[in-house]
């Protein structure tokens, strides 16, 4: 019989269990995790086709200025409407890698760096590069440094296009002397308060504004810039003198202001323990515990922000395998737990259908903040009603495929109540008795 242990991990550590899966991390569910943290986060083959940002960012360039001379947008009409389709098939062969891959603990990080990083579809400039952000800033740093993956990110065209710092020029540069245009405080902002000091963290507005100055310049290249990532800096847009970001001076010096601010900022004592609070929200509980906070931000601290290490620490922690059922899925947990555990495929549009109806369309969160990762903001009474129409209809389509008891047991078996077995063995059918292992606290839970 499998584990309480093995369930935790495959739930809560991965995405859902494949047949198989949970008696494969019996055996050592601590182990089963850290050997995917080991592994390399690589590109999976069905993401490896799309484009990358930087060839999107210079087509639309190059029609936009067409346009511009001919006077006709048919070209960027087109564009975008290109755009929105590669969204979409992106959109579905992500969550189809979720559905089918092997290295589960490696995509839930992808996803909760990629939510703690958000760039969303909201601003439907972002169609063509969401995906792109994910693969080329997320991906190759979820086990590495976090000073890394930050300085990908701000970095990156999606975040400085979402964030509005391409616009940002400063008042006392040359540009801005010119064009009286002044300062966008968009992303300095949001890196203070949601990627590493949190609300809390001990900044001010002064701060904001002030390391909103050193972000001046951090912009989108253009065609004539040669930039192999997307990111130029521009001199001219830069606010000139001296900032005090966090008490400490950062005399002028161009792109390196940034780069020293955020290298400061990765190392903050505020920053791990934000880093950690949501990391133990997300892998423990709602309430993070108060000892495992601590735990997470000293290791942090003690290994300049190597993710291995403080997961491993996490990993090694009683309190993520004291409570087998914490955390409420999310709509598109639960729509790939569902599928990993039949190995029923639909079509990608299907897929993002799904989806769209349980309100989590991915890369498509509501605001800078991401998706909300506590139970309360996804067991309403509507949300649960669109769940349990989604678990009868995938049961009609699957009745004569799977048998419901076997199902139980391969998901939810370690954990499941003589309620849940009884309520699946009365069912008055198979697509009913399939459609309440879904439905069941169990399988909502991880």
């Amino acid at each position: 019989m499998s584990t309480r242990e093995a369930f935790i991990a495959v739930n809560r550590f991965g995405l859902g269990a494949r047949p198989g899966e949970l008696r494969s991390a019996a055996a050592d569910p601590a182990g089963w995790i850290e050997r995917q943290l080991a592994s390399q986060a690589d590109v999976p083959s069905a993401l490896s086709g799309f484009p990358r940002s930087r060839d999107t960012i210079l087509q639309f360039q190059a029609a936009r200025k067409a346009a511009k001379k001919s006077k006709d947008k048919s070209g960027v009409k087109m564009l975008r409407k290109k755009y929105r389709q590669a969204y979409l098939d992106e959109a579905a062969a992500r969550t189809q890698t979720q559905i089918d891959t092997t290295q589960p603990v490696t995509e839930r990080l992808v996803a909760f760096w990629s939510n703690h990083f958000t760039v969303s579809v909201r601003k439907p400039l972002l169609r063509g590069v969401v995906g792109a952000f994910e693969r080329e800033a997320i991906r190759p740093h979820v086990t590495g440094r976090f000073a890394d993956m930050l300085r990908a990110v701000v970095r990156h065209p999606a975040m400085l296009v979402y964030l509005d710092n391409a616009q940002s020029i400063g008042p006392n540069s040359k540009a801005g002397r010119r064009r009286k245009r002044g300062l966008n405080e968009n992303l300095a902002r949001e890196i203070l308060e949601l990627h590493t000091l949190g609300v809390d963290g001990g900044y001010t507005q002064t701060d904001v504004r002030e390391f909103a100055k050193i972000l001046t310049g951090w912009s989108v290249a253009g065609g004539r810039v040669q930039s192999p990532d997307g990111f130029t800096f521009r001199k001219a847009a830069h606010e000139p003198g001296q900032k005090t970001l966090l008490g400490r001076r950062f005399l002028e010096a161009g792109v390196r202001e940034g780069e020293d601010a955020l290298a400061m900022l990765a190392k903050h004592p505020s920053t791990a323990r934000h880093v950690a609070t949501k990391l133990v929200r997300h892998f423990a509980a709602d309430a993070p515990p108060e000892r495992l906070v601590s735990h997470l931000a000293q290791v942090f601290l003690d290994t300049g922000g190597d993710m291995r290490a403080v997961m491993g620490a996490l990993v090694r922690s009683p309190e993520v395998w004291a409570a087998p059922l914490p955390k409420v899925k999310t709509p598109n947990e639960f729509v790939v737990s569902v599928l990993r555990a039949t190995g029923f495929r639909d079509e990608p549009k299907k897929l993002i259908g799904a989806l769209r109806l349980l309100g989590q369309l991915p890369y498509a969160a509501p605001s800078p903040a991401g998706w909300p990762d506590e139970a309360v903001k996804w067991v309403g009474p509507a949300a649960m009603m669109q769940r349990a129409e989604f678990s009868m209809a995938l049961g009609r389509r699957l009745k004569g495929k799977l048998a419901a008891d076997a199902l139980l047991m391969e998901t939810v078996g370690p954990v499941v109540s003589e309620a849940t077995k009884l309520a699946v063995a009365r069912a008055p059918s198979r697509a009913e008795a399939i459609a309440t292992v879904f439905a069941s606290p169990e399988f909502q839970r991880r």
